[in-house]
């Protein structure tokens, strides 16, 4: 038996009400809101985040990485590679991205169904538009994460892959021109009349491959490009229930978008109910699941609908000013240096895996690692330590108006590591008013900066909010 042995989706902490762009630009944003990647974040940062959330819950290593995204940080060498160091997976798997297309996500799970051994899947964008544009108010940013892989006593699958179809057109509704940052569109009504017929015919496939007709589905979950669409698509398949996509709150994800969908079709299913994904974008492509009993008693990741009840508001002009639509004052402070790929190359452990050493004799937990004991009297007589995983607590903290950041202000704390350990380290996804000492707080890895095109990846700490 193979399907999916894990999953893990991440919605950013910040969302911005559709209703603020009609105040500012004097035009409708339309109504509900979208989620908001913050400035220290990209595609890189939201996919480790929603695969950390999928390896918490499975003991699986992956032999495999992909990663899919419509946006990505780099051009011209591997992204997945940064995701690949900062899951601490061993140097045997590879790590490789797919396409620039949002049809890549769902590339990757057919790969992965058909292989061998254990594949994370893991997607993630960023959606921008011009100011006031549809594409702005509708979009959302997200990651998700499917590790697929074989049935075992330790990694039992929790949705079974019956069937896979996919039906393939050339025609154009949407493009970007690589450089640009926002994408065109056609008519929308020249993609319904085409993407329609082409998703019936996949899911039918799709349906015969596994034994069943569309009609037998308990539910099915739709990804397209637009909410117009995906309920267009919903309505044709002929199918009893279609999963709600979260359009009014958290937007269309892009690449995110199919697992996402996907692993909020699985939370809300029963054990034995057969359930199917269809994406319409570029063609279509259909997979039925069967809901395993393995899933009754996983204990999973955050859920899909529990991460879009939260989060907090952000204002219309930060928002313009973290995508760049806009150009703010900059910090009167010179400008951070470009990483070294050297020295990134010789602390990978620290820089990418966080990583501390423990002294093997006292048990004092150096971060960063150090090689001499703190009394000088050994060297390299030292264990390892991954700290992404352990929670922390404020020591003390401050609040800094003037040290260099494109969204002052900076909150800096000294954190104390359960089991051992100190570290200063920048908050994130907080108001200076939220941050108090005693308050603990867990890590997440994020863009410090980003100078001559190169990102400098490293981790920070934020609020833990149950």
């Amino acid at each position: 038996m193979r399907g999916i042995i894990a999953w893990g989706t991440y919605l950013p902490f910040r969302r911005l009400d559709r209703a603020d762009i009609g105040k500012v630009l004097g035009r409708s944003g339309g109504r509900g809101s979208r989620t908001v990647a913050s400035f220290d974040e990209d595609p890189t940062t939201m996919a480790v985040e929603a695969a950390r959330s999928a390896m918490r819950t499975t003991p699986a290593s992956p032999d495999l990485v992909l990663f899919c995204s419509v946006n990505p940080a780099y051009a011209d060498r591997t992204n997945a590679t940064a995701i690949h160091a900062a899951l601490r997976l061993g140097d045997t798997a590879i790590a490789a991205d797919l396409g620039l297309s949002t049809r890549s996500a769902v590339a990757g799970v057919l790969l992965a169904s058909c292989g061998h051994g254990t594949t994370l899947v893991t997607a993630a964008d960023i959606r921008v538009g011009l100011a006031g544009s549809a594409e702005e108010a509708s979009g959302g940013d997200a990651a998700s994460a499917l590790i697929i892989g074989d049935e075992s006593p330790d990694t039992p699958v929790l949705a079974e892959i019956m069937g896979t179809a996919s039906r393939t057109a050339e025609f154009i509704d949407r493009w970007r021109t690589p450089g640009d940052t926002h994408s065109k569109i056609w008519d929308e009504k020249f993609s319904g009349v085409t993407l329609v017929p082409l998703a019936v015919a996949a899911l039918t496939d799709a349906c015969a491959a596994a034994d069943i007709t569309p009609a037998e589905l308990i539910a099915v979950a739709v990804s397209a490009p637009t909410a117009r669409m995906a309920k267009t698509v919903g309505g044709k398949l002929g199918v009893a229930h279609v999963v709600d996509d979260f359009a009014a709150v958290v937007g269309q994800c892009g690449a995110a978008q199919p697992g996402l969908m996907l692993a909020h079709l699985i939370e809300q299913a029963s054990p034995g109910d057969v359930v199917a994904l269809v994406s319409a974008c570029d063609g279509a492509d259909a997979v039925v699941f069967r809901v395993t009993d393995a899933a009754a008693g996983h204990d999973g990741a955050p859920t899909v609908a529990a991460q879009a009840a939260g989060g907090a508001p952000i204002s219309y002009g930060r928002f313009l000013a973290w995508r760049g639509t806009i150009a703010v004052d900059p910090p009167r402070r010179p400008e951070p240096q470009r990483v070294s790929s050297t020295a990134a190359a010789r602390n990978t452990d620290w820089k990418y895996g966080f990583v501390a050493s423990v002294d093997e004799q006292t048990g004092a937990v150096h971060l960063p690692p150090l090689r001499v004991s703190a009394d000088g009297e050994r060297t390299d007589a030292m264990t390892v330590r991954p700290m992404a995983d352990i929670g922390a607590t404020i020591a003390t903290f401050t609040v800094d108006h003037v040290a260099y950041s494109p969204s002052p202000p900076i909150v800096f704390a000294v954190v104390d590591f359960d089991g051992g350990g100190r570290l200063p380290v920048e908050l994130c996804d907080c108001d200076a008013d939220e941050v108090k000492i005693g308050a603990r707080v867990e890590m997440t890895f994020r863009r410090l900066h980003a100078i001559d095109g190169m990102p400098n990846y490293f981790w920070k700490a934020r609020l833990a909010r149950g």
